[in-house]
């Protein structure tokens, strides 16, 4: 073989020897700097993943009560709320005004009688006390008033033209009636108290009774 060709050879294989021991130094320096790195980094992994688990709340509502019962927790109990009593009435007294609802006011008469020319329509008020006690009342012909009407036309009451105080106290004993009559003498009456009334004309009438609130059944009665 040629000497110059032995040499080139030669040559070529040690070059390639270099090459191949450099590569295999890198590859050891690469190994250990990757095992150095994955060592440093597993722990902390480890470690930050054992701190903060991931815990899924339970939202059972089943499990929720058996877990309180089992903690030994009840739920409140609700205070009972005692019922509202209203005070007590004071009991009334013997002499005092009496109440409108311990009253009961009527009118008999009318009751669709014809009356002939020249007759006088008569009514009888009845005003009984059905309160506990002796009670007073006015009974004068303002407080307790009789009245006539003709459709809207008021013709004539007993609160027109009254002389004097017009006040007439009386005790009612309790289921005694007070009773009053009238008779009506066909006149109309006014709040001015003329002093020639007209009469009414013949004609439909209504008589009824008024005490404050309180009202009696109408009696209807004609006019010749």
């Amino acid at each position: 073989m040629d000497p110059d060709t032995m040499r080139a050879d030669g040559g070529d294989v040690y070059w390639r020897r270099r090459m191949s021991v450099l590569v295999a130094v890198l590859v050891v320096v690469a190994v250990v700097a990757w095992a150095c790195s994955s060592g440093s980094s597993g722990p902390e992994r480890t470690s930050s993943a054992q701190a903060s688990p991931s815990v899924t709340p339970n939202t059972d509502p089943l499990l929720a009560g058996l877990r309180t019962l089992a903690m030994g927790t009840t739920s409140p109990t609700p205070t009972p709320t005692a019922p509202k009593t209203s005070p007590a009435a004071r009991p009334k007294r013997p002499g005092e005004v009496c109440a409108e609802e311990d009253l009961v006011l009527s009118m008999q008469g009318g009751q669709e009688q014809i009356y002939a020319a020249g007759a006088k329509p008569s009514f009888l008020v009845t005003l009984v006390n059905t309160g506990p006690v002796m009670c007073t009342a006015d009974v004068g012909p303002r407080a307790m008033e009789i009245r006539i009407t003709s459709g809207a036309d008021r013709i004539w009451s007993t609160a027109d033209c009254v002389s004097g105080p017009g006040a007439e106290v009386q005790q009612l004993q309790r289921g005694v009636p007070y009773v009053r009559s009238l008779d009506w003498d066909r006149r109309r009456s006014s709040t001015d108290c003329r002093s020639t009334p007209a009469m009414a004309l013949p004609g439909t009438y209504v008589a009824t009774v008024r005490m404050g609130k309180l009202r009696s059944t109408k009696g209807v009665f004609h006019l010749r």
